[in-house]
């Protein structure tokens, strides 16, 4: 598989990447063993956790399956993620909420690494945006941990170019990835570069992200890749851009004598950002089907007819 090689760091990772956050579930018991491996038979060496997937199930699933596999963890890219706290813990009452305080951060850190029956993560994200995030905690909690080497890397989630602005002011180390929900059906971040100027451009949300993202050598991850879906087994029910942009990634899947999987993955993989798409599948086969994406290269006008039709019209 091809890769890319994330700068300010000396991390060479796979396109494609693997997210482990379905393994932590009763639905998925006994797969992370089949799936690690069919992953890394594909060439898969980027795997994306979070400790709240699975209330940390999927680590401890994920870490058991490594430690299967003689050698494995030095041939891999582990990433965690931080700052979920949901409703109910540790407190019966306690409201759903973020959490970058110093304390949480190295107390999750600690879990994950014990879950994941590792010394150190290459990569720790923080994972949404907390309203009350104080930076310098942030920079005390990423220092000591990477002094300690439990942590080499650091990056940010669902985070707009202010709220990294502001942590640059204070963390030390670089910032080198943003994971972000993107697809061929939530492409705004894609769609406000070229409506700019335009009465339909709303996307305030968004404000440059992409671009922003490439000035600063950050490498875009993108969760929800395929939509959760919907891009390859619509519902009935789906809405018209939704059946739209499904019906041309089939008609591209049958051109390119492909899978569906693997146009909708080099539609992403097609922008120059360098976008690493993020496969959540409990499936081998599903899994195998998308990795089909990295022997894809869609033409400039096979990339914007899959925009047009997600779209619902041309642009402009």
């Amino acid at each position: 598989m091809n890769t890319y090689r994330i700068a300010h760091t000396d991390l060479t990772v796979s396109r494609l990447a693997y997210g482990c956050m379905m393994l932590g579930r009763p639905e998925a018991a006994g797969r992370a063993g089949p799936m690690l491996a069919a992953a890394l038979e594909q060439g898969i060496t980027f795997f994306d956790h979070a400790d709240i997937y699975g209330r940390g199930n999927s680590e401890t699933v994920f870490g058991e399956a490594l430690r299967q596999i003689p050698g494995a963890r030095d041939k891999i890219v582990l990433q965690s993620k931080c700052g979920i706290r949901p409703a109910n813990t540790p407190n019966p009452g306690d409201p759903g909420r973020y959490d970058f305080s110093y304390d949480h951060i190295i107390r999750t850190v600690e879990g994950s690494l014990t879950r994941l029956q590792t010394d150190r993560l290459d990569l720790l994200l923080l994972h949404r945006p907390d309203a009350l995030v104080e930076p310098e905690e942030v920079a005390r909690a990423f220092t000591e941990l990477h002094a300690a080497g439990k942590v080499r890397y650091f990056g940010v989630s669902n985070h707009s170019p202010a709220q990294i602005e502001l942590l640059k002011r204070y963390v030390a180390q670089p910032l080198v990835a943003n994971q972000l929900e993107v697809n061929l059906i939530h492409n705004y971040m894609i769609e406000e570069g070229i409506l700019i100027n335009q009465p339909a451009a709303r996307f305030a949300a968004s404000s440059g992200l992409l671009d922003y993202c490439r000035l600063n050598d950050i490498l875009i991850q993108a969760w929800s890749p395929v939509a959760s879906g919907q891009l390859i087994d619509p519902k009935p029910n789906a809405s018209e851009r939704v059946l739209a942009a499904a019906k041309r990634v089939a008609e591209l899947a049958a051109a390119h004598n492909t899978t569906r999987e693997a146009i909708a993955l080099a539609w992403l993989l097609r922008h120059p950002a360098g976008i690493q798409p993020i496969i959540g599948t409990t499936n081998v086969d599903r899994l195998r089907a998308s990795c089909q994406a990295d022997a894809i290269t869609l033409t400039r006008e096979e990339w914007y007819s899959l925009l047009n039709a997600a779209r619902g019209s041309n642009v402009p």
